[in-house]
């Protein structure tokens, strides 16, 4: 079996995605941290679940080639 070019590349997007998405919601910290605490609690519980939404077909296209 000849290894597959798509786990590495799938690693390296998780690992843009990540980047970006940690740059994204640190960048907003200066709105939030104004808001009151258990707002901000619940802003980055959210945002600290949601980047793990498009992991699911990434991973499965890194498997199998196929996105879904």
């Amino acid at each position: 079996m000849t290894p597959s070019w798509r786990k590495p590349a799938g690693v390296l997007a998780i690992l843009a995605l990540i980047t970006i998405w940690a740059v994204m919601v640190a960048s907003m910290s200066d709105l939030v941290g104004g808001l009151h605490w258990a707002v901000q609690a619940m802003f980055y519980l959210v945002t600290g679940i949601v980047w793990i939404t498009p992991m699911r077909p990434l991973l499965s296209w890194m498997e199998t080639g196929r996105w879904r």
